[in-house]
């Protein structure tokens, strides 16, 4: 299959694989993962370490982040090593608070000190961004900012997103992701906005493939699918 092409400015993460779905030609070049316990637990996974390990031989040489579960701080700490030593493409996922609401800025430390990659996750607000910048701006870190539920909170992302990219993106190596995107067109707000990666659901990646359709076309293709479904079903009035 012709791998379609997309505007080479922002690299595409696939988000929530099952594994039965790498692997596959889905013509999109697909940049990286990302998964966290939620996935785990909707993709069915019983032992975490060894779904961890499945899904590293799954993603070859590609960015793969995988989440840390714990709510205290050695032990975030141990599990973040854990995954670290899976294999050298993985970036850890490590929630920008506790479950209390306190800073895991002490695990972030601590981690870069030990050279692990992290992606720091959840970010929500600039204040986060703000707090947890001059820990990590010397590194490579991935910092995931939450930009669809921003948007399910009424607010508007893509102006948060736009600071929260300007002052990462100023004098750091850290690159911000859209991550819990809402449509595929959040592939341009992205873009726009000035993240540096996007991670998307296979059914949003899927969608790319229409961009630049003819809308005429699409319009026709509607009205006979909603003909054809009544026509199926037999409906009559």
């Amino acid at each position: 299959m012709k791998v379609f092409k997309l505007m080479n400015k922002i690299e595409l993460y696939a988000d929530g694989l099952n594994l039965e779905e790498f692997g596959k030609d889905y013509g999109i070049q697909i940049d990286g993962y990302t998964f966290n316990p939620s996935i785990f637990k909707k993709n069915g996974a019983k032992d975490y370490l060894e779904y961890s390990r499945k899904i590293v031989e799954k993603s070859g040489n590609k960015p793969l982040s995988l989440e840390v579960f714990a709510d205290e701080t050695s032990e975030m700490i141990k599990q973040a090593k854990i995954l670290n030593s899976l294999s050298k493409n993985i970036y850890v996922k490590i929630p920008i608070t506790f479950t209390n609401g306190k800073y895991t800025t002490e695990v972030l430390k601590e981690l870069i000190k030990l050279n692990v990659k992290l992606n720091i996750t959840a970010i929500f607000t600039f204040d986060q961004i703000k707090k947890i910048k001059p820990i990590v701006e010397k590194t490579e870190s991935i910092l995931s900012v939450f930009a669809g539920r921003i948007f399910d909170c009424g607010e508007d992302a893509n102006k948060i997103m736009k600071d929260m990219c300007k002052y990462v993106n100023d004098n750091s190596k850290c690159k911000v992701l859209w991550a819990s995107p809402r449509m595929a067109y959040d592939y341009i707000n992205a873009i726009n906005c000035g993240a540096k990666i996007i991670t998307m659901q296979l059914s949003q990646i899927k969608k790319l493939k229409m961009f630049k359709k003819d809308l005429k076309e699409h319009s026709l293709e509607t009205v006979k699918q909603f003909f054809q479904d009544a026509k199926e079903s037999g409906y009559k009035l």
